[in-house]
């Protein structure tokens, strides 16, 4: 697909500048120089109901510069108006659909399998890739077979504004899923998705996104890989940003950490390399933590009342919270 430049799409809204509204990366050369094609780079984008972020992810990949990019958005049926967004970029797209599509793990694995890159990413409808994340990779480590790389990733609000980055710490599979000591250790170790850069066939050879997790499908995949004997190499390089907002899955708390701690808990059932006690001490610390997290959530979980009778009367609490607040609005 060839590089789109600024001039070629759409004009940004009012009032939007920086990257990746008024800037764009620093294009390659169409061709090697040796007039061969640089490797293959594949980046799927699951779609839902994110209109007011899907424009400067869209954006953030076609201006990377990159000239064998391939691009795939895969909605699964928004009615928001991201698909006039993305039927204004659809040129540039190598291939996009709107439809019911089971889930955003579905999604990501059928455009996965579209495509023919040597390496692969997805980039979520609330993130985005950084200016010259893919020229700047190239140049610096380019693409080893059975290599995932993991770069720098910036954290930023609502309203684009930086709040911190992110590097990982996970450098083998027991890294991985000692979740107290490493993931979400004090400086937390975890892995951000938007920082990675895998290879796409030995992703597909693992089975891909599981279509049933749903929250931490991302960590059950990079577990896969490592089980298969991946190289986990860090670049170094700002390659992704992670949007942080109140309606992200990754922000309901207990939730997600369930769904991490079960993930875990299958990943090292495979691990077969590992020395029984092993396992069984790393499952045990998981479970240890997952009950003291939810001790953690609060009074009533410390109560020892069961969570179908705690998540309930929270979620009531919180209804008759926005109601309040609704009518206090109104009032006023």
């Amino acid at each position: 697909m060839p590089c789109a430049s600024l001039h070629d799409l759409p004009e940004p809204p009012p009032g939007r500048t920086g990257w990746p509204w008024t800037e764009s990366s620093a294009a390659l050369a169409p061709t090697m120089p040796d007039g061969g094609q640089w490797p293959r780079v594949s980046v799927v984008t699951p779609s839902f109901n994110q209109a007011r972020f899907l424009e400067g992810t869209l954006r953030s990949i076609l201006l990377q510069g990159y000239p064998n990019l391939e691009y795939f958005v895969m909605d699964g049926g928004s009615t928001d108006g991201s698909v006039d967004i993305i039927r204004q970029y659809a040129p540039w797209i190598t291939h996009w659909v709107s439809e019911s599509d089971g889930g955003q793990s579905t999604a990501i694995n059928r455009g996965l399998k579209l495509g023919s890159g040597f390496f692969a990413t997805w980039i979520n409808s609330d993130d985005m890739l950084e200016r010259d994340a893919l020229v700047t990779h190239l140049r610096q480590c380019g693409f080893s077979p059975g290599i995932v790389y993991v770069g720098d990733c910036l954290y930023v609000d609502e309203s684009d504004q930086p709040l911190n980055v992110h590097r990982g710490r996970v450098h083998g599979f027991e890294d991985l899923v000692h979740v107290r000591t490493v993931w979400r250790a004090h400086e937390r170790g975890h892995i951000v998705q938007p920082e990675v850069l895998f290879p796409r066939q030995l992703a597909l050879e693992v089975g891909g996104l599981d279509s049933h997790n749903h929250r931490t499908m991302d960590y059950e995949l990079w577990g896969k890989l490592l089980l298969a004997g991946a190289h986990f190499k860090y670049t170094h390089i700002r390659f992704g940003r992670f949007r942080v907002h109140p309606g992200q899955k990754t922000g309901q708390d207990w939730a997600q950490t369930q769904s991490l701690i079960d993930t875990a808990v299958r990943l090292v059932a495979r691990a077969s390399d590992l020395p029984g006690p092993v396992r069984e001490a790393i499952v045990a610390d998981l479970r240890a933590y997952e009950r003291e997290y939810w001790l953690a959530t609060g009074p009533l979980a410390r109560l020892g009342l069961p969570e179908g009778v705690v998540l309930p009367l929270r979620e009531m609490r919180a209804r008759l919270r926005r109601r309040a607040v609704r009518l206090l609005r109104k009032a006023s």
